[in-house]
Parts: C-alpha cells; sequence; structure tokens
C-alpha cells in the first residue's frame, strides 16, 4: 500500500483537502497528516519536527492547499533528508490572484515579485504540481517558464455526504436563482445583480449568498438599479447551504471578465452537479474541459447580463432542458468530480510518481 503524508497549514474542512484526503483513502491509499494552525514563523519549526519524524511511515510527500509557503520545508525535509517525492497541490497562482484577479499590487511592484517568486520556488521544488485545469496549467508554464511535464490536472470536487440530490421545497411559485461564493472579481456578482434587474418583471428571484469586501459594492448596485427580486444573505453553515440550494431551480456559477475566471472552475459549479441542480456558467475554456454546452450545463457568455438573463429564462420556459441537464450534471460528477473520483486520479499520479 502507498502511503502519503498529507503536510502543511492547509485547512482540513476546506472543500479541496477535504475532498483529497477522502478519496485517497477510498482508494486504498494511507493517508498521514502533518499539518499545523500555527500562523507566522512559529508554523516552520513545528512541520519540520512533525515531518522529521515520521521519515518511515509515509512514500510521497503531498503538499494541501495552501501551501505555497511551506514548499521549503517540504523539500529541505522530504526531499534532501528523506529523499521522497513531492506533490505539490497549488490550486491558485498567489501572483495572479493577487496582482491582476483582485488587483491588490501594480504588476510592476515588489509584492508583485514577491508572489511572482513564491509561485515558481513552490513549482521548481515539486516533482509534481496540481491544478485544477489544462488552462491553468498552461498559464503556470508560460508564466513561471517551468517544464509542461511537473503539471497535473485535478478537476474541483465537493463532499457528496452534505451535497447529494434532494427534493425541491420552494415556498412559492417563482423561479428562483441560486448563487453563493465570495464577492471576488472572478465570481462576476455586478452581472448577477443586472441579470436580476433584467428580469424583475418575469417571477425570477435571486439568492445570492456570502460576503466579503466588495458585499457592500453589490447590495448599492442593486439599490441604485431598484433591484426588488435579490435576496442578498450572508455566510450560511455547509450543510444549510445544501438545503438553499435544494430548493433552486438553477444554480449559477462564475461569470467575471478577469483572465483568472476563464482559467479555472469553482466548487460551487461541482456542489450544484453533486445535487442535481442545473447549473448556468460563463463559457470559459477551463470548464470546457468537463462541461458540454446543453447537455451537462447551459454556457453564456462571459461578463454578459444580458445573456445570462436569456439563459435563466430559457430554463424557466423549459423544464425538459433543465431536467436533462441536472441528471446529466450528476452523472458527469459522479465520474469525474466526486471524491471517489478525484482519488482515483490522484493515485495514479502518485503510482505514476513512484514508478
Amino acid at each position: 500500500m502507498i502511503r502519503i503524508c498529507y503536510f502543511g497549514i492547509y485547512n482540513p474542512n476546506y472543500a479541496r483537502n477535504e475532498v483529497n484526503i477522502r478519496g485517497l483513502r477510498e482508494n486504498g491509499i494511507e493517508v498521514v497528516e502533518c499539518h499545523t494552525d500555527k500562523k507566522g514563523f512559529k508554523k516552520y519549526p513545528i512541520l519540520f519536527k512533525k515531518l522529521w519524524s515520521l521519515k518511515d511511515r509515509y512514500d510521497v510527500l503531498f503538499v494541501g492547499f495552501h501551501g505555497h509557503a511551506v514548499m521549503p520545508i517540504a523539500w529541505i525535509v522530504a526531499k534532501m533528508i528523506h529523499r521522497k517525492k513531492i506533490i505539490f497541490d497549488a490550486l491558485i497562482s498567489v501572483y495572479d490572484t493577487n496582482v491582476f484577479d483582485r488587483k491588490k499590487h501594480s504588476a510592476v511592484s515588489l509584492m508583485a515579485l514577491k508572489y511572482w517568486f513564491i509561485d515558481w520556488l513552490s513549482c521548481v521544488l515539486a516533482d509534481r504540481v496540481l491544478l485544477d485545469s489544462a488552462s491553468h496549467c498552461k498559464y503556470f508554464e508560460d508564466t513561471f517558464h517551468i517544464r509542461s511535464g511537473k503539471f497535473r490536472t485535478v478537476f474541483l470536487g465537493c463532499n457528496d455526504k452534505v451535497m447529494y440530490p434532494r427534493p425541491q421545497k420552494k415556498e412559492n411559485q417563482n423561479f428562483l436563482v441560486h448563487f453563493h461564493g465570495t464577492y471576488i472579481p472572478l465570481q462576476g456578482i455586478p452581472f448577477i445583480v443586472r441579470a436580476a434587474k433584467l428580469l424583475e418583471n418575469e417571477d425570477v428571484v435571486f439568492n445570492i449568498i456570502g460576503k466579503l469586501a466588495t458585499y457592500r459594492e453589490a447590495i448599492d448596485l442593486a439599490k441604485d438599479l431598484g433591484i426588488s427580486n435579490i435576496n442578498f444573505i450572508d455566510y450560511v453553515p455547509y450543510d444549510r447551504l445544501a438545503d438553499y440550494m435544494a430548493n433552486a431551480d438553477v444554480c449559477l456559477g462564475l461569470f467575471g471578465a478577469t483572465d483568472k475566471a476563464k482559467r479555472t472552475a469553482a466548487f460551487k459549479i461541482a456542489e450544484a452537479m453533486a445535487m442535481a441542480r442545473p447549473v448556468i456558467t460563463a463559457e470559459t475554456p477551463a470548464v470546457k474541459e468537463f462541461l458540454l454546452n446543453r447537455e451537462n450545463a447551459l454556457l453564456c457568455k462571459i461578463a454578459d447580463e444580458r445573456d445570462l438573463a436569456d439563459k435563466i429564462i430559457e430554463l424557466k420556459e423549459n423544464k425538459e432542458l433543465r431536467e436533462k441537464i441536472a441528471q446529466n450534471g450528476y452523472n458527469t460528477y459522479k465520474e469525474f468530480l466526486s471524491p471517489t473520483a478525484i482519488g482515483r486520479e490522484l493515485k495514479n499520479i502518485i503510482e505514476t510518481l513512484s514508478q
């Protein structure tokens, strides 16, 4: 049996890590967790000591997300001392996220150079780097000048013990559109708000769940437009989120105009598919790697509220298409995005690396 040390400062309850760990175990991989919640410099000696003591208890080190900061420790102990291979689940580029997507720093600033270096070094130190799409892998190859052989695509999944099909229990006859997530640019909240305005006389109601820095801006936009068919809801527990999704007629994915939005998928898409809810999301290279328009999802133009509104009306008026997309989406989830399916792909990557 192959033994994995799942390593780092990762949150074990975060969907990516939870699915990875469970999926590996379901596919016969022994997982030993080596983790700390400590912040700042304290985390480094703690992780060094913990990993040092596990020398004979693992075959491959798996650095969980978010693990960029601990890759040097992983490399020193696992690679140089224990002589083990390292898999790094990068998932995102900290350079792209902070500089271009969230625009926290100028592209010609020292902070931008710092983030670029963090991404580059993390990838250089790993034997394999995992990302959520082939589009993302190509971005890393081109931006950080890393050889393509290091990268592997592992789709985003979700916990099907929480997200699973259940009966719809709506309180009224309005067509209910669901979205949840943070208010970061790639999510495209302004386009959802404007689509709601276009549909306010069509018996369509939106639930938008979540809260972050631009939450106030979204509410102000809705007020400025005089929108009455959006319910803004703060964060809710994960199991309660599933109840909201179950009652929806359609769930929404990503619509932002950023380059990152074109290269990544979203947990919310996998979650809707796991619950057999029809999904509408922007047509991007990343989602087209596992979604087929009008088969397991309905794709719309990116950053286009008019097209999003049109697609919502189409599903509202076409129950047959709605049910077809929901069932096919659920089948796709079971085959490619469930913990078992993700774990099977990870096992293949690990076995190939170990040869």
